[in-house]
């Protein structure tokens, strides 16, 4: 049977096992690690490095996660009253109804777009809560924050395997399916779109956890700076880059429902996992490292770093609203002040049905395939650099995202090259490079 077999199938088929197996193993741990390093170890993985080589990797790991393992009764708290908010305010708050892209069984999700009312929703409750009728510090998200990440690790282990079981036995759609495969199945999930009383899973955990919890631990993070040290410029210029970053995400969310996470990318561990744990846990780590690290720039530097990073965030709104304009209104606009210049791209769906996209070649899409990744690097970088050099830590989120993107960046060529076939080709001619301009 197995002499039957390529030689990249036999080279695939163990790592479907392998790498989901290693990952979902390592992360959960390298987490709490992470949180501890920057917590309680000055942001120093040498320091970190020592410790494993003094006390044993797992005697340390368990002297750092056994005690709150099983989070604690606050994290719990918080965790059960902010998601219980976010799936309210999906249901509750107004907004139109946006339909998303036709899937591969050509399904067409339904979503409420009320994305910006429910985020400065969120931002004022949280503001109000602290502030104003004092119901809580303001400072408990940074206070409880390994808690929290380790019941959510908890949470979410369990939760990918009702995603499972879900998508084998009670499929929302027909985009579902399994491998056969049960490591690889419950790593990258069996459904496309699942959804429980409605609520769409993914919109869920991306959206309305991962990035609305994001400002409120900004602003628990600065908060308690402000209390121990009192308020940074550095932490402004990084905070304020951040929630504009995460205001234009909401913003935009429309269209984010029609890239690649959301497209393609099932919900199983690999996404609802990393929404979950890896976002609040990592994507905010450089800000969680000026917390006790409150650099003081200046004025003409501070003004310097958030000029430069705002900008960079404005133009990946811009790029991402071009492509969006173009689609919505079937090319029927302007961009820099022309008419677009697009690719029709034919595919089928599943049920044999034909279809066309727009691919949009001018404008900042005219540079290169996946141009809006560049200032989404750089606003990253932007809002780390406060931080400045002392440890490699702030910087860990930057390299990761750069990683995270060029691979994705790869994929998606991958994933429309058999989409669209020829079509694909012809855009490809039209604009040469993937990311940067004569290098990739």
């Amino acid at each position: 049977m197995s002499s039957s077999l390529t030689l990249s199938e036999r080279i695939r088929k163990p790592l479907e096992t392998i790498v989901p197996l290693s990952i979902i193993i390592l992360c959960p741990p390298a987490v709490i690690l992470f949180w501890y390093t920057c917590v309680s170890l000055n942001g120093s993985f040498m320091q970190l490095w020592e410790l494993i080589n003094q006390k044993g990797f797992f005697t340390l790991l368990y002297e750092v996660w056994g005690p709150i393992f099983f989070g604690t009764p606050t994290a719990w708290s918080i965790l059960l009253i902010f998601a219980s908010i976010q799936l309210f305010f999906m249901k509750a708050l107004p907004g139109p109804l946006y339909c998303g892209p036709i899937t591969p069984k050509g399904n067409v999700p339904v979503y409420k777009a009320n994305g910006p009312l429910a985020y400065f929703t969120t931002l004022a409750l949280f503001v109000l809560g602290a502030y104003g009728f004092k119901w809580f510090s303001p400072t408990i998200l940074y206070d409880q924050l390994g808690p929290m990440l380790a019941a959510l690790n908890l949470f979410s282990l369990f939760f990918c395997a009702l995603l499972y079981v879900k998508g084998r036995f009670a499929p929302s759609s027909t985009d579902s399916g399994a491998s056969g495969n049960f490591i690889f199945d419950y790593y990258w999930g069996t459904e496309l779109f699942p959804r429980f009383f409605g609520w769409d899973v993914k919109m869920f955990t991306n959206c309305r956890f991962g990035l609305m919890i994001w400002p409120l631990l900004l602003i628990s993070y600065a908060a308690k700076q402000q209390e121990l040290y009192g308020l940074s410029d550095s932490m402004v210029v990084a905070v304020a880059l951040q929630l504009i970053y995460v205001t234009k995400f909401f913003f935009w969310e429309t269209g984010y429902l029609r890239s690649l996470d959301i497209m393609h990318d099932r919900a199983g561990y690999y996404i609802c996992w990393g929404c979950l744990v890896w976002v609040p846990g990592v994507y905010t780590s450089s800000t969680l490292y000026l917390v006790n690290h409150p650099n003081h720039l200046g004025l003409p530097l501070a003004a310097t770093i958030f000029i430069l990073g705002t900008l960079c965030i404005m133009i990946n709104f811009w790029a991402d609203k071009q492509r969006q304009r173009v689609r919505e209104s079937n090319g029927n606009c302007t961009i820099w002040g022309q008419k677009p210049v697009v690719t029709v791209a034919n595919y089928t769906t599943g049920k044999g049905e034909k279809k066309q996209n727009l691919l949009l070649s001018s404008g900042w899409w005219g540079i290169s395939r996946h141009f809006h990744y560049i200032p989404e690097i750089l606003g990253a970088f932007f809002w780390s650099v406060p931080a400045l050099f002392t440890h490699f830590f702030p910087y860990f989120y930057v390299i990761f995202l750069t990683i995270l993107l060029i691979e994705r960046a790869f994929r998606d060529d991958r994933r429309c090259a058999l989409k669209y076939g020829d079509d694909w080709n012809v855009y490809c001619k039209q604009v040469p490079y993937k990311i940067i301009p004569y290098m990739i």
